[in-house]
């Protein structure tokens, strides 16, 4: 044994008997490097609420003034036991898909698709009154009729090599308003440097199975249509993966008083999805830093 060590041991005797001579936990009193317990809720919070991964939420971190790296942020989820996907999916779900497409340049594979969600009637829907709640009547106002608020339409396109996205809400999905929308995609796209589309990748719905699309995508220069195969929508999972942010970050992320109000809110956060959002497909950051250098410009515009 080194004089050192004896001498620590004597010293503890002295100051607390045999008490002092059990054995104490190696860990440190003091952690001057451990984040706060603010910083842990907050990185709770963000997992939780927003379903972000660890270097969403260290980027998020890091932009409020709590410096924290990715490894710490992912270290600190397996503690909270929120790390895998499944503890935030109700259902034990993963929803992943197993394996990649990749596309080699922009433009040589884009995913289109069509989610349908419930229109938000003036003043708020369920979400915000509470699903048994009445509607407010003011005295003496004639009841008003009980009608379904009806479907809105969010029509997206995502870019396979960038994750570039464009989406609008439109009242239908017929064949008319996705052609359409592809018309003004299309000009969305090569207004970002991307002009020479090869593959426009759908699923089978009635809209993309109509000859009339078809004959618009070749119109505008894409050399081929395909469609996946049927009940099969990891075969188009870039777009898929693109609406559940959507719907995590925007769509269910808030109450909403009107569509109108929703709509903006999508259009807002569209153009944060596509020029400040890190993705990690980007190397953590924004899609848009993928595109032709020909367009700094243009994206300082959209900003």
């Amino acid at each position: 044994m080194s004089r050192q060590c004896l001498s620590k041991w004597v010293g503890r005797y002295r100051e607390h008997g045999e008490a002092g001579l059990v054995d104490r936990r190696s860990v440190p009193r003091v952690h001057p490097t451990q984040i706060g317990e603010h910083v842990v809720a907050r990185i709770d919070h963000l997992r939780r609420a927003r379903k972000w991964s660890a270097r969403l939420i260290a980027a998020e971190l890091n932009d409020t003034g709590m410096a924290v790296s990715v490894a710490t942020v992912g270290r600190w989820l397996v503690r909270l036991g929120l790390n895998r996907r499944r503890d935030l999916d109700p259902t034990g779900q993963v929803n992943r898909t197993p394996r990649t497409i990749t596309a080699d340049q922009p433009g040589a594979m884009v995913h289109m698709d069509v989610k349908k969600v419930g229109r938000i009637p003036d003043g708020g829907g369920w979400r915000a009154h509470g699903r048994n709640s009445p509607k407010p009547v003011l005295p003496g106002a004639p009841k008003p009729p009980v009608r379904a608020p009806g479907y809105v339409y969010l029509h997206s396109i995502v870019d396979g090599y960038s994750r570039l996205a464009y989406t609008e809400a439109l009242a239908d999905e017929t064949a008319a308003t996705t052609i359409a929308f592809w018309s003004r995609a299309h000009a969305f796209l090569t207004a970002h440097g991307i002009t020479g589309i090869e593959r426009v990748v759908t699923d089978n719905g009635a809209n993309y199975r109509a000859a009339a699309f078809t004959a618009a995508v070749h119109a505008t220069g894409a050399t081929r249509h395909q469609r996946i195969r049927p009940y099969t929508p990891r075969h188009n999972g870039k777009v898929e993966r693109y609406q559940r942010i959507l719907t995590e970050e925007v769509l269910y992320a808030r109450n909403y008083t009107s569509e109108t109000q929703r709509t903006e809110a999508i259009k807002t956060w569209n153009v944060h999805y596509n020029y400040h959002r890190p993705h990690t497909t980007a190397a953590d950051q924004p899609p848009a830093s993928r595109l032709p250098h020909g367009v700094t410009n243009l994206m300082r515009s959209y900003i």
